[in-house]
């Protein structure tokens, strides 16, 4: 029991071993392509068939299709992918993660890679400390190739036999035998080790391993890759979980596709099976059958095999499963007051999520702008009843702003703290949480306004119709202020300008000043109202605050703040 014990502990260490070369090149090679991933994705709005083969070449990069399913989610709630592209994107990806088991079975088994994995280290691991960040990106990639096949070469050495060590895995032994009812119990077996590992990838090399050595045969361990197809869809789900409606509707579309497919060949899993040993027999190779050796092509053929004719028959119902889902998923109705993209348990890919914060910045800036409106009904609305009901608005909004804030900048420290962002991402993460912070700070100044016009409705005191008058040319500017604002944190095409927002500052400070002058004369002529025209001048001085944010968001957006950071940073 002792030896079985420490086989057990070298099994998972070789299987943590494969999974952290795997996680450190999937990271390298996402910040290698970062950039270009978002806009791969972004730009996948077209039809389903360009999304399928936008998954496929996605999950084949980064050699995990849990990665990809959850990157698509993230990109739902981020709202660059509808749910209909998003199950498109998917359908891809189950195809792409066939690409790892052809890696393993043809290079991981035909050629010793891992006798080459200390070289590929000694080449990468110096590129690793160049100041370049393309070239130490590339230095993480080559370093966890190598560490995933010595990781490999690890796992094959302590995946335990059957037969030989029953005292460790004994219970499955009892179970090779019970025809259909032991294919079945390899797929929920396949399922769960993918749950535990949270990689599909690494619970196939698994089952190739187990399968090469012949410690199980070629129907049992093609019923594992498929428990492994519907354990890869665990992971999306498990991190839909704290995301919203629209997160659990792409996994649980995903588990949908997955599931439905898995259904459908354990009826025809005999003829399938017959039909890969049929063709690798024709090829002039072994039959998988008979030769353990040929279970891992066999497997291969049978994997890709199955996903893409799962994908040829459901594309065309992409419609019909996003529906269901749709249906199955129902939205909460609340969702102004609710975070609608960002999703703390999506944090698999640093790199990507600060286009979430950035969407969620934008709603910000648009919800800013209501405020603006409930504010402007505020002071002409004669009605108790519905200033009362405007009154509850902005403090509704004002709420929401504070909380938007603070998750906000958790997500983006929490991005930030990952370690995975280049130094350009730095920046970008620097200035959204500079627009964040003056984005709350305007909520701020519009519940401290409504409360100053509430004062004054409870009074006997009315402001005169010329300060009205004039508190609505103000208001007006800002509007505009906030307009140029929300378009440069909508604007990710570069095409930016801050030319705009300087001219509505400068019109706004000189309003403000003219006001200022106007309220002296109104002393000196002894027309002041300490009370009423108190409350007045801090309305449009607070008005006047407001467009100071705005500038600073504009900033921020248009590159300005970034450009000063970029040079701070090249300076240290």
């Amino acid at each position: 029991m002792q030896y079985g014990l420490f086989e057990l502990l070298n099994l998972l260490g070789a299987l943590g071993f494969f999974i952290y070369g795997m996680k450190v090149m999937s990271e390298g090679i996402q910040k290698v392509a970062g950039a270009k991933m978002r806009n791969i994705l972004s730009s996948m709005t077209s039809n389903r068939f360009k999304g399928v083969f936008t998954g496929f070449t996605i999950t084949s990069l980064v050699q995990s299709s849990s990665a990809t399913t959850v990157l698509v989610v993230s990109f739902v709630n981020a709202g660059l992918l509808s749910l209909t592209e998003s199950i498109g994107v998917i359908m891809g990806a189950n195809i792409g993660t066939t690409i790892t088991a052809w890696l393993i079975s043809i290079v991981g088994f035909k050629v010793k890679i891992a006798s080459y994995a200390l070289p590929i280290i000694a080449f990468g691991f110096p590129l690793m400390f160049f100041n370049r960040e393309r070239l130490k990106f590339w230095g993480e990639v080559l370093v966890g190739f190598a560490l995933l096949f010595m990781g490999l070469a690890l796992l094959k050495d302590s995946v335990p036999d059957l037969k030989s060590n029953p005292q460790i895995l004994e219970f499955l032994g009892q179970y090779t035998d019970l025809g259909y009812l032991s294919i079945l119990l390899f797929v929920l077996i396949g399922t769960g080790i993918t749950v535990v590992v949270q990689s599909s990838s690494a619970a196939m090399a698994l089952t190739l391993v187990m399968a090469n050595n012949g410690w199980i045969p070629f129907e049992l361990a093609a019923a594992m890759v498929l428990g492994e197809n519907i354990g890869t869809t665990i992971t999306a789900n498990l991190a839909a979980l704290v995301g919203n409606v629209h997160a659990k509707r792409a996994a649980l579309s995903h588990f949908i596709f997955n599931i439905f497919g898995v259904i459908w060949i354990l009826i025809l899993i005999r003829p399938a099976l017959n039909l890969v040993d049929w063709y690798l027999v024709s090829s002039g190779s072994a039959s998988p059958f008979v030769t353990a050796t040929s279970i891992p092509v066999a497997l291969s053929i049978f994997h890709s095999a199955f996903n893409i004719l799962n994908t040829l028959f459901l594309i065309w119902f992409v419609n019909f499963i996003a529906n269901t889902v749709t249906k199955f998923i129902k939205s909460t109705g609340d969702d102004e007051f609710q975070l609608e993209y960002i999703s703390t348990g999506m944090m698999n890919t640093a790199e990507l999520s600060i286009e979430e914060a950035r969407k969620e910045t934008v709603r910000m800036g648009e919800m800013t702008q209501k405020m603006s409106k409930q504010f402007q009904n505020l002071i002409v609305e004669e009605k108790p009843k519905k200033q009362k009901k405007q009154l509850k608005k902005i403090r509704d909004y004002e709420i929401m702003t504070d909380r938007m804030e603070h998750e906000i900048s958790e997500y983006l420290m929490k991005v930030t703290s990952s370690g995975t962002l280049s130094d350009t991402s730095t920046i970008k993460v620097t200035s959204l949480l500079s627009a964040v912070n003056d984005l709350e700070r305007i909520g701020d100044i519009f519940f401290q306004m409504s409360r100053d016009v509430e004062r004054i409705l409870k009074s006997d005191k009315k402001f005169k119709s010329k300060q009205i008058k004039n508190l609505q040319e103000m208001m007006e500017l800002i509007d505009e202020a906030l307009k140029i604002m929300a378009e440069n944190l909508n604007t990710t095409n570069g095409d930016k300008s801050l030319e705009p927002a300087m001219i509505v500052e400068e019109k706004i400070d000189s309003l403000r000043n003219s006001l200022r002058k106007d309220l002296t004369k109104d002393i000196k002529k002894d027309k002041y109202d300490p009370q009423r025209d108190g409350w007045y001048k801090d309305l449009f001085h607070l008005c006047e605050k407001v467009g100071d944010h705005a500038i600073n968001v504009s900033e921020a957006m248009t590159g300005e703040k970034e450009r000063v950071l970029k040079e701070e940073m090249e300076a240290e």
